[in-house]
């Protein structure tokens, strides 16, 4: 009664620009993320400033091999990636790809195979190429469509024995907030309208759906998922237009995975199209084209966050991404955002309801600060709380099976530290696996293993039952 299923793809999750490193090296492009030193928060730089983290990551390029083999020592079925799209093709738009790019993702791949571990891949984690944004201000002009899909079917082309699980863009509807990550556009977002920001999403779904077609005509057995980023929205009061303010933000969220999991624009978006003056330019396959729907449904969960009609009139939030009135009912992290496990249960009951498609959660995990110590001559981190935090979310998940709910897998985040992308630090640390490498860019970069790996191995070798212990 206390497992998960056998089949449940347990594992971790990363982004390449998060780990990767080797910036300039073997032919890769530089990315948006190599011009953003500061992360999300941060201003984007013309030069290329060397204080930037990720510029050297975690040097995943050169020790993936111990790192995957680390992953393999917890027992991962799955491990949830992303290729640098400017590795395959350095400004986006070229005709060739770069062989040593593809090269080293024929190596992690085989690693994969070698420790039966399933590669989930994402496909634009973040990282457009910095060409696109500079060239055609990212996803606002039409043209990356095709880029897109030829970039696509180039790797899955190349790896089509080697991965089975895709995703398209990661958190798609960061673009509302942050244009540059969710859509790599690079005029400031002051500037930008409502018909320019949906004008460009529209684009990027129409490069999901036909994604999603070639997929199959490469591989029948493929499965394509669409990524969201998630965060429940619970209504400040129970007062009607503090729940009717909720209800409004749910579809904020939702719009992205409404229309790539159902294959079509919601039925309220011709209203709110007219009455915010948007009109979509589209060609005549587009509509037809977005009836390739989404195999599988995924998204990130850190917190939860309360809406109400006044904000004005209530306390703020902090999170990834997204902020919100905050709760008086929760906890917060060190970074402010509120720790909410039935939270997740809440967003895979509502998923499942709307969309009867299997559920990955693709993100989840607790950002702190971690010291490390020795405990009989061996370094480690005492990270307890992280315990804490992933077992009590795993339990609601548990609970959301249990109720009937599809959900195929859990892939931690950060399952390693990396360079957090709302920051750029390293000091804000997720991972299983510590890293000695510090924000000054200083440490030797070796790995320790922290409290919570040898926890998460027996997590993943009793199919969760230790959690009930």
């Amino acid at each position: 009664m206390n497992k998960f299923p056998k089949s449940f793809l347990w594992g971790g999750a990363t982004s390449a620009n998060q780990i990767e490193g080797s910036y300039n090296l073997h032919g890769k492009g530089l990315s948006i993320q190599d011009h953003m030193p500061k992360g999300v928060f941060g201003s984007v730089t013309t030069e290329i400033d060397q204080s930037n983290l990720k510029l050297d990551a975690i040097d995943h390029y050169n020790r993936y091999e111990e790192d995957i083999k680390l992953f393999a020592e917890m027992g991962f079925k799955a491990y949830r990636m992303s290729i640098a799209w400017s590795r395959i093709f350095p400004n986006g738009d070229d005709a060739l790809p770069n062989e040593l790019g593809l090269e080293f993702y024929d190596k992690i791949f085989d690693l994969c195979v070698k420790y039966s571990i399933e590669p989930i891949v994402t496909l634009s984690h973040y990282e457009t190429p910095y060409a696109l944004s500079l060239k055609y201000d990212g996803w606002r002009d039409r043209r990356l469509i095709s880029f897109f899909e030829h970039y696509a079917k180039t790797v899955m082309t190349r790896y089509k024995d080697k991965v089975k699980y895709w995703m398209t863009f990661n958190e798609i509807n960061a673009i509302w907030s942050y244009p540059l990550l969710g859509a790599g556009i690079l005029s400031d977002p002051k500037d930008l309208t409502k018909q320019d920001l949906y004008q460009a999403a529209h684009h990027e779904l129409v490069a999901n759906a036909r994604v999603v077609k070639l997929s199959k005509e490469i591989n029948p057995e493929n499965q394509v998922g669409c990524m969201i980023l998630g965060a429940a929205s619970y209504p400040r009061t129970c007062k009607p237009t503090d729940v009717m303010a909720a209800k409004y933000d749910k579809r904020r969220s939702q719009f992205f995975a409404d229309v790539m999991m159902t294959g079509k624009y919601p039925y309220y978006t011709k209203k709110m199209f007219e009455n915010e003056n948007i009109q979509l330019e589209m060609e005549d396959t587009d509509l037809e084209d977005l009836e390739n729907t989404c195999d599988y449904l995924s998204f990130s969960y850190y917190m939860s966050k309360c809406v109400t009609a006044h904000p004005e009139d209530y306390e703020v939030s902090k999170g990834n991404l997204t902020t919100g009135i905050k709760n008086p009912y929760l906890e917060e992290s060190e970074w402010g955002w509120q720790i909410d496990p039935i939270g997740i249960r809440y967003l895979l009951t509502e998923y499942y309801d709307l969309y009867r498609k299997p559920i990955l959660i693709s993100e989840n995990g607790l950002g702190a600060r971690d010291t490390l110590i020795e405990v009989d001559g061996v370094k480690t981190v005492d990270d307890q709380y992280r315990i804490n935090y992933l077992s009590e979310h795993l339990k609601e998940v548990h609970k959301a099976i249990d109720d009937g709910i599809d959900v195929m897998g859990y892939t931690a985040w950060g399952c390693i530290d990396l360079v957090s992308a709302s920051t750029a630090e390293l000091s804000k640390r997720y991972g299983f696996i510590y890293v000695d490498r510090n924000d000054d860019g200083s440490g030797s970069l070796n790995r320790y293993k922290k409290k919570s790996f040898d926890w998460y191995k027996g997590v993943i070798e009793s199919d969760g039952a230790s959690l009930f212990e």
